[in-house]
């Protein structure tokens, strides 16, 4: 899974259109960075950008908007109504996929010593990058603000992480804070009642810190640990809201925080009508909520990433105000380009392309389809198991085959792009230069690297191919009878596919000079066809016996 993390700094300038331009302009300079908001604050004079990418380009982002911000902002001049320490005030990196808390821990702090470093900036480092545990609390890191600060570089237990004395570029610049956090999500659950009242007694039911004991000894906590929440009117929808930041979605998913504001307000007479996300959110936050629903339904979780999603808007009826896009409310899918690979055609542009002159899409690429095909006829027939009536005690059973299936799937339809590529790869080597002995034992030794990878993505076809054929065995076996034929033409297809492939491979390691390299691709995938022809026959027996006639 790729790495992906957001950065959202705040910069102390909200009312010079110039200012806030170049820093963003800056921010964009690094590639593979994706500016998703530029949110300027005239009241605050303060900014809050928001970024995402992979963890190299948005630290680089980061630090080049820092830059930026000390160039051009001076906070011996600056005025708002936010606490501020810095030009580049806060700036806090957040996991999205494929990274943990504690390694965008590991990078902020890292950024805060390149930030004092090469820019002279001093830095506190806050929330999971804290090193010390009061500074987990961003509060005491800009305690004072920017008028505290001359005091506080001097003192052993106020100055910063990273910084020295006070100067005439800390006097300019500030101090920034550096942290790392979780994602933040904010979202309004809809009430049906127009009581701000109520709607506040439901958020106090339900938040962290919970609400004020009627004796006048401390607090009665709420329920959902990460979270803060008020209750409110809003004229636009003529509905009170109870309005939610779920500042830990691994402790209080979104799903979590649905459920039990659901019940806190039955318990009060009051019904939650719908959700609304304000701002973006992570996959992984729908897919949790969508995978929870469908197992409350003990329906299969083995179907694709944009039903799961789907299941998860209706299930929180976040389309309950408004439209709710997932292409441009999810941050994962705003930052993907959009594919063009063979494996977004239409059927019918996949085979007119394979049938045109080119020599690709070629035969790996059909067998790679082939086998995507069988590996989805036997989910399709998992799916249709757990569904069937008089069957509901067996879902889990067929929910994990078919799971299995989608991911089998996934990776098939990646290895019709793939194959491709790679014969794209030898052609590119053979266009290498070869006017010296040198350019041309270069070229020698790339079309051999390519060659070896050209035979290999064809046995990866064949690896994963294999993988479908028990699910298919399972299927004639247990499935629905029904589906029985389903089951055979997996089986059919997957062995098709593997046969196909193994083609692929012998013809790629046949132009290898080095015999060596080419010997074990090939007793592989003779392992492979001989495994393969094997299940097929199981599967066809068990499939004659559902509909011998």
């Amino acid at each position: 899974m790729k790495q992906l993390i957001e950065c959202v700094p705040n910069y102390s300038e909200g009312r010079d259109k110039s200012v806030i331009e170049a820093i963003v302009a800056a921010i964009k300079t690094v590639e593979g960075v994706k500016v998703l908001d530029v949110d300027p604050g005239e009241a605050t004079n303060r900014t809050v950008v928001t970024f995402v990418g992979e963890p190299e380009p948005v630290c680089e982002a980061a630090f080049r908007g820092a830059a930026k911000a000390q160039e051009l902002i001076d906070m011996r001049q600056h005025h708002g109504a936010h606490p501020r320490s810095g030009a580049t005030d806060v700036l806090p990196l957040v996991p999205v996929a494929g990274i943990s808390l504690e390694e965008c821990a590991v990078l902020a702090r890292g950024l805060a010593e390149r930030l004092w470093k090469e820019l002279g900036i001093p830095c506190y480092c806050y929330e999971a990058a804290a090193f010390k545990p009061e500074r987990k609390n961003l509060a005491v890191c800009r305690e004072g603000e920017y008028e505290a600060l001359p005091e506080k570089m001097v003192s052993a237990d106020k100055k910063p992480d990273f910084g020295g004395s006070w100067n005439e570029t800390v006097a300019k610049a500030g101090a920034t804070n550096v942290g790392a956090r979780g994602f933040l999500v904010v979202v309004n659950f809809n009430l049906n009642t127009t009581s701000t009242r109520r709607a506040m007694a439901v958020a106090f039911d339900v938040r962290e810190k919970g609400r004020k004991n009627p004796n006048g000894e401390g607090w009665i906590p709420g329920t959902l640990k990460g979270t803060k929440a008020i209750g409110w009117y809003i004229d636009e929808y003529g509905i009170a809201q109870v309005s939610m930041n779920i500042t830990d979605i691994d402790k209080t998913p979104l799903h979590v925080a649905f459920e039990e504001v659901s019940r806190a307000a039955a318990a009060r007479g009051l019904r939650v009508t719908g959700a609304e996300i304000v701002g973006l959110v992570p996959k992984r936050v729908l897919i949790e909520a969508g995978r929870f629903y469908l197992e409350k339904q003990q329906r299969s979780m083995g179907i694709s990433e944009q039903e799961i999603v789907k299941i998860a808007i209706k299930s929180m009826s976040l389309d309950d105000l408004k439209p709710f896009n997932p292409q441009e409310k999810v941050i994962e899918y705003l930052i993907a380009d959009s594919p063009k690979g063979l494996a977004q055609l239409t059927v019918e542009g996949f085979v007119r392309e394979t049938a045109s002159e080119s020599p690709a899409p070629g035969g790996g690429s059909i067998s790679a389809c082939m086998g995507a095909l069988a590996a989805a006829l036997a989910t399709m027939v998992a799916n249709l198991s757990a569904h069937k009536r008089g069957w509901d005690a067996r879902w889990k059973e067929f929910s994990e085959v078919a799971e299995e299936g989608q991911q089998l799937v996934d990776e098939l339809l990646l290895l019709i792009d793939e194959d491709t590529n790679a014969f794209n790869r030898i052609m590119d080597c053979f266009s290498m230069p070869k006017g010296t002995e040198a350019e041309k034992a270069a070229r020698s030794a790339a079309i051999e690297q390519a060659t070896i990878y050209a035979a290999q993505v064809p046995l990866r076809t064949m690896e994963a191919t294999l993988k479908a054929l028990p699910l298919a065995l399972q299927m004639a076996e247990k499935g629905n009878p029904a589906s029985a034929s389903d089951a055979g033409v997996a089986a059919l297809a997957a062995v098709a596919a593997i046969q196909g492939a193994r083609l692929n491979v012998r013809i790629n390691a046949a132009g290898l000079q080095d015999k060596s390299s080419a010997a074990p691709l090939l007793s592989r995938a003779d392992a492979i066809v001989a495994q393969a022809q094997a299940l097929e026959q199981q599967v066809l027996e068990a499939v004659n016996k559902h509909i011998e006639l």
